[in-house]
């Protein structure tokens, strides 16, 4: 029953997580509804021992902690990230093509272009605006009820489609058809009813798919959804911190969800971004700490950046090393990378390594193929912010950056245990 409910609630979070604004909402609300105080960057922070916290930065990016009941001189954390790649709308994204209204997109980050034809697609993000009293104002907003759809070149005008694939030009290919025979502004006049809105100012809206997460195959071993990469790990990160029941004598507990990852992190709230750092050095402060108290926590830390991972693709054996390839529902990846594209190395991998043995976790390692360009993570930037050691690891999927991915429901509840164990070991 309690893997159920694990499994349930991912699902929830999924399918309110649209975007990352949704996504660190969401993860708001339920710090709150477990005695965690929001902490407000623009104003002085007042810190007890034995306290639980979050600050947001951009309503995008957060970090939560709790503090131990006496000096910190470790730190334990856990990181991952709120986007995904996705097409963004652009400022002026309205306009006719006879009698169809289309909306342009820009590319947000490298979504699987393909995955997104031909699929119901919703805007969601956030607006700025005025309200009736001129007061600004921002909101999320999910148009469930406007779908838009990116179509599709008919085989019969594109007779090698199915052989050569379809050449999508990112200018020209990829608008969405939102409606017929409709006068502008259309999207104006939608976000205005929807937030009773005098004025709008600007916005962040992108098209993610309508189609909800759902468990597939024999006796629902996967999930099947767009934003597996990363809300996956989001969801773990946040059951970890939940599950600390009890502060620790001396170690300081948290976990950061960054976003930006997709599109290279640099940002005001990305990880290679001071966020982290500062919310840290804050912390102390206002503990009454001073710098050398810091830097000697900082040295006896260890951070687990938590994404997903390439599963061995059955069709495509060859495009993975021969020695490394992760299954689906066979345990917690261990990502590693000569070129340092992943943070682990030897004394990060041990702790790991230990804690899945002590727990009978299974786990698995993944390493790129000497031929092939090898992805990266927020590890490896948020070690070289911070200085703390650093290990990657990950659940393992199919079909990463496309609209629809999957993932093995097993191995999401293998790394709810590890990191949980993580932070209360």
């Amino acid at each position: 029953m309690a893997k159920d409910k694990i499994i349930d609630e991912l699902i929830t979070f999924i399918n309110d997580s649209p975007t990352s604004w949704h996504a660190v909402e969401h993860v708001k609300t339920k710090l709150i509804e477990a005695g965690f105080q929001e902490l407000k960057e623009e104003e002085s922070w007042s810190i007890a021992f034995g306290g639980k916290y979050f600050v947001i930065r951009n309503g995008s990016s957060i970090v939560a902690f709790q503090t131990p009941t006496d000096e910190p001189t470790h730190l334990k954390i856990v990181a991952s990230h709120t986007d995904s790649p996705s097409f963004k709308l652009k400022s002026n994204p309205e306009y006719l093509v006879e009698n169809m209204l289309m909306l342009g997109v820009e590319v947000y980050g490298s979504p699987l272009l393909t995955s997104w034809l031909n699929r119901d697609l919703k805007i969601a993000g956030r607006v700025f605006y005025l309200d009736k009293h001129n007061k600004k104002q921002s909101s999320l907003v999910a148009l469930d009820d406007f779908p838009v759809v990116i179509p599709q070149l008919a085989i019969h005008l594109d007779r090698k489609a199915n052989e050569n694939g379809p050449l999508l030009k990112h200018q020209e290919h990829l608008a969405a058809v939102a409606a017929l025979d409709v006068k502008t502004p259309y999207l104006e006049k939608i976000l205005k009813a929807e937030l009773n809105a005098k004025t709008l100012l600007s916005f962040d809206l992108f098209l993610v798919p309508t189609e909800k997460a759902s468990l597939i195959g024999y006796e629902k071993q996967m999930i099947a959804s767009y934003r597996i990469d990363s809300l996956l790990s989001v969801h773990a990160c946040l059951k970890a911190l939940l599950n600390v029941k009890k502060p620790s004598l001396k170690k300081l507990k948290a976990f950061v969800f960054f976003d930006h990852e997709e599109v290279g992190s640099t940002s005001t709230q990305g990880a290679n971004s001071p966020f982290l750092s500062q919310t840290l050095e804050r912390i102390f402060l206002s503990l009454h700490f001073g710098k050398e108290d810091y830097f000697k926590m900082i040295a006896n830390s260890l951070l687990i950046s938590v994404d997903l991972a390439h599963a061995m693709h059955p069709n495509y054996k060859e495009k993975h090393e021969p020695h490394h390839q992760p299954l689906l529902n066979k345990g917690i990846v261990i990502k590693q990378n000569a070129n340092l594209r992943y943070a682990s190395n030897g004394y990060s991998t041990a702790h790991i390594v230990e804690l899945c043995q002590k727990n009978k976790i299974p786990y698995q390692f993944f390493v790129s193929r000497n031929d092939m360009p090898c992805g990266s993570t927020i590890g490896p930037l948020n070690a070289s912010q911070t200085g703390i050691e650093t290990i990657d690891i990950g659940v393992a999927q199919l079909s990463m950056h496309s609209c629809r991915e999957l993932a093995a429901t097993q191995d999401q509840l293998d790394m709810c245990q590890l990191l949980t164990k993580f932070l209360n070991t």
